[in-house]
């Protein structure tokens, strides 16, 4: 009786809420057991993410059409946790046994329980981790302190607090540096630990290729058998739908051992498309640490830092100009320093400020693009494109109000030092694909319409001017 009752159950659910939804929750989960003198329904979940997930979210599925299929008045829902496999469904007082519904956690029944204490470097081919990355030689400012701190704490508590972890930020902003700070400190204090360090290109190329070759079990007992998993750039998995659906399981199977996972990405998962909801969820589950962009202070600060790590001297004045010369990009930063060091080596001169100039140009106008801000841009789109802040934030995809929009995205990338996913935000855009497919096609303009391209240096000028 029961399982059929389930199954009309399911029916109602995938009208209600979505095959997805059904597939990817109430099929995660199994009804334990029916008590029909209490009126008490046992809904069992293989891991407590699921089971809070499905209270936070589905309890009212049960609680409206139970009584109804089972005809009677009201229900008590009881979730309890256990293995979906390992035990049978019990019934009433006579104790009639079904099979248990099936968990959607997809393991492999040939891959063994109990995964062996071995080193990645050993069998695994490698951590991926560089070495020169640690928590040491990161560079902490008001900009980053709070990411900072959680990574700290969790290498502490390992999968116990803030699990998962995500970090998320401007592209060179220092959130691989955390990774690897992590990966490198866990290595040092728990050496019994497997821990990996994973780019996202290389996740989902090691997919692909566990696919082409069948070392799909391969695959997924490599990953059931770390203890630290850092995905860095996890973006990038967008419209990769096979390879969420793999690191859906995964990310299931080692939060249920407890195992600590640690994220970075460049947009908040709520504002990336290609991304599915569950996943999403997912990401989002434990603490998002923003990492922004550093203040002067910290700038120089870094700078600093990195001359002393390859023994030269950096004068608090040299530091200062190159700080100034880049505006946000820690990278970027780094960069500058490296040029400026290299070329004072081959010619046998020490930094100094001139040197600094000769190598990288003067500072002056990239200073005046910094204090461009988005009012100031808006305005410049009010002025030759008659359209507002509250038209450009609409949905109206006008042949009209898209180019001004586009603009607007163009000049705001351009002209400051903000960051896609702040552009994205202000503009109430959540796909930071639109502002790069914006700056492309304005871009490309530019080059094809030389009236075009006039209009926009004027605003360019006269955005320059107003400050």
């Amino acid at each position: 009786m029961i399982d059929a009752v389930w199954e009309d159950f399911l029916k109602i659910a995938r009208q209600e809420i979505g095959v997805r939804a059904v597939e990817t929750w109430i099929k995660a989960v199994a009804l334990y057991r029916y008590d029909a003198a209490t009126a008490t329904i046992y809904i069992k979940a293989p891991n407590a993410f699921i089971k809070d997930w499905m209270q936070t979210h589905y309890v009212s599925l049960f609680t409206t059409h139970f009584p109804r299929l089972l005809n009677i008045p009201s229900i008590h829902l009881i979730f309890t946790l256990g293995s979906l496999e390992e035990e049978s469904v019990v019934l009433d007082q006579n104790a009639k046994v079904i099979p248990a519904v099936s968990t959607a956690l997809k393991t492999n029944e040939n891959s063994p329980r109990e995964k062996p204490k071995i080193r990645l470097a050993q069998s695994l081919e490698g951590s991926h981790l560089n070495h020169s990355y640690t928590f040491a030689s990161f560079v902490v400012g008001q900009n980053n302190s709070f990411a900072y701190a959680a990574a700290l704490a969790i290498v502490d508590k390992l999968g116990k607090l803030y699990n998962p972890l995500l970090f998320y930020g401007g592209s060179g902003l220092g959130k691989t540096h955390l990774l690897h700070a992590i990966g490198n400190e866990i290595n040092e204090k728990y050496p019994q630990k497997v821990v990996l360090y994973q780019t996202s290109d290389r996740f989902i190329n090691e997919f692909i290729n566990a696919i082409r070759f069948d070392r799909i079990h391969k695959f997924q007992s490599k990953y059931r058998a770390i203890d630290v998993l850092l995905i860095d750039d996890v973006q990038f998995m967008a419209n990769k739908e096979q390879t969420q659906e793999a690191f859906f399981h995964i990310f299931n199977a080692l939060y249920d051992e407890h195992k600590q996972i640690v994220f970075s990405s460049d947009v908040l998962p709520r504002n990336l498309g290609g991304l599915v909801d569950r996943l999403k969820s997912r990401l989002e589950w434990g603490l998002i640490a923003d990492v922004q962009a550093p203040l002067l202070e910290t700038k120089i600060a870094i700078l600093k830092r990195k001359a002393e790590l390859q023994h030269e001297e950096l004068s608090d004045e040299s530091a200062a100009f190159i700080a100034h010369r880049f505006t946000s990009n820690v990278r970027e930063l780094e960069g500058a320093l490296i040029r400026v060091l290299a070329f004072a080596s081959l010619t046998g001169k020490p930094v100094t400020v001139a040197l600094a100039r000769k190598v990288l140009g003067d500072p002056v106008s990239e200073n005046v693009i910094t204090r461009v801000e988005f009012n100031g841009v808006i305005k410049q789109i009010e002025k030759y494109f008659s359209y507002g802040l509250t038209d450009l934030r609409s949905k109206n995809r006008s042949k009209d109000i898209s180019m001004a929009r586009q603009v607007a995205m163009y000049l705001m990338k351009k002209k400051t030092s903000k960051s896609l996913r702040e552009i994205g935000e202000y503009l109430d855009r959540k796909d930071h694909t639109t502002i790069t497919h914006a700056i492309s096609r304005i871009s490309d303009l530019r080059e094809q319409d030389k009236d075009f391209d006039t209009k926009l240096s004027i605003i360019e000028h006269e955005l320059e001017g107003s400050i």
